[in-house]
């Protein structure tokens, strides 16, 4: 059995649907591997910064130790996503030339971008973090500034590519060809776009803050509770419950954008078999091709989380054939869990927020310390849940509407040695950080008195 693929120049080539399946488990482990340190992109300089800045606003030595010390931590995961973005670049090529080929000159803009974003983050954190001594105080927090500006553009023109994949816009076609292609109003005035990178913004705060958090308070609940570790402690934890509340309000606007956009993806999300008025949320449950079973119902909830109208009309999946709807169970099971993990850490952090702002101090607790522990991976958990939702929802096509995953997959051999490959490869970075890490936990703890 083979699929076929009409070829940009009219001609047909077979292609084993098993490569299909390959390359989507090849693809999907390298977007959950390099996500959560795209995380550390995003949030990370933006503390370190804000640790030498309260440095040099206030003089006290132990902001700027700790912003050194984390600052070796940056450059390290900084050079790990290195590898694993250069992987998934590699990856588009590679897995999906049908895709590149045809519209490479509408979204290529923002992969053009994000290199010369990259450069600019590499050239700027070596002179940050070997710039500690031989730069003056002030220069040295200016020379930080474009590591964390250029960390957030580097996610913004591969969100922006992401964006125009789940609402295409800003070319026409002829001939199976993108023409009159417009990048910067695809990427940049495409309405979709923006939800999707405010929504990966905030969780880099989220996930970034709440590992950054963990080892900090392991050693509080073995009784390791000196200053440099409150204060550690409270900048990242700080970070994370500003931002997780904040989420649940982005995760209100990205999903009324799905239901507008997308009304098939959120039907899916919900296992809305029929279009409904006043459609009711399932909590838990299982879809099974006609309703969800053994969920929990609430009449109406769906209609007014998607249109801020209990009576709205909610678009199921009978509006699609069976071959153009995403795999249901797979998008519900994603999308449930992330959002109830979403909901337990923004209660973790109104109660972190509670007891920093009316007692002064951090919470007393073991248990919440231990809950600090679980939010760390559990972040993690919910953030690449809600990619699985993003890409998975949008199945069957590769850019919403137009193209099928099915047609820009590559018809070369040899994916289960690459994915094989893959694995080892991931398995070494994670063995490397691992040690990396243990390296720096075990580095004495100095207050620097110099600067």
């Amino acid at each position: 059995m083979s699929v076929t693929i009409a070829a940009l120049g009219g001609a047909v080539a077979p292609v084993d649907p098993g490569y299909l399946f390959q390359a989507r488990q090849m693809q999907a482990l390298s977007l959950a591997v390099h996500i959560p340190l795209v995380c550390f992109g995003i949030a990370f300089p933006a503390m370190v910064l804000f640790c030498e800045w309260r440095h040099l606003r206030t003089g006290d030595p132990l902001f700027r130790t700790l912003a050194r010390r984390w600052s070796k931590v940056m450059l390290g995961l900084f050079a790990i996503g290195v590898v694993t973005g250069t992987i998934l670049s590699f990856e588009l090529g590679l897995l999906w030339p049908e895709f590149m080929a045809r519209y490479g000159n509408v979204f290529g803009l923002g992969f053009t971008l994000e290199g010369f974003s990259f450069f600019i983050e590499a050239i700027f954190i070596a002179i940050y973090v070997y710039g500690w001594d031989r730069l003056r105080p002030r220069l040295h927090f200016l020379a930080g500034i474009p590591v964390a500006l250029a960390g957030v553009m580097g996610s913004l023109f591969v969100i922006s590519v992401n964006g125009w994949m789940n609402h295409p816009t800003g070319f026409t076609t002829q001939d199976g060809r993108a023409v009159d292609a417009r990048p910067w109003s695809a990427l940049f005035g495409n309405g979709y776009f923006w939800h999707e990178f405010v929504h990966m913004y905030v969780a880099g705060f989220v996930v970034a803050g709440f590992l950054l958090a963990v080892p900090y308070a392991w050693g509080f609940l073995r009784g390791r509770r000196d200053r440099y570790r409150r204060t550690a402690l409270t900048v990242a934890l700080s970070a994370a419950a500003v931002a997780a509340p904040l989420q649940v309000f982005i995760g209100d606007w990205a999903a009324r954008e799905v239901a507008h956009h997308q009304p098939v993806k959120l039907a899916a999300l919900e296992g809305l078999a029929r279009t409904t008025r006043g459609a009711p949320e399932h909590l838990l449950g299982w879809y099974d091709g006609r309703d969800v079973v053994y969920g929990v119902e609430i009449p109406r909830l769906l209609s007014l989380l998607a249109f801020h109208d209990p009576d709205a009309t909610v678009a199921g999946l009978d509006t699609v054939p069976v071959e153009d709807q995403p795999p249901v169970n797979v998008v519900r099971l994603a999308f449930q869990s992330m959002v109830g993990i979403g909901m337990l850490l923004a209660l973790l952090s109104v109660v972190y927020l509670y007891v920093r702002l009316r007692h002064r101090r951090l919470p007393g607790s073991p248990w919440f310390y231990r809950a600090v522990v679980v939010a760390g991976p559990l972040s993690v958990v919910a953030l690449i849940c809600g990619w699985v939702t993003t890409e998975v929802g949008r199945q069957p096509w590769i850019v919403y509407g137009i193209m099928r995953t099915s047609q820009a997959v590559t018809g070369a051999s040899g994916i289960p040695i690459g994915y094989g490959t893959l694995i080892a490869v991931y398995l070494g970075l994670a063995g490397g950080v691992g040690w990396l890490l243990h390296r720096f936990s075990r580095l004495p703890i100095e207050v620097d008195r110099d600067g």
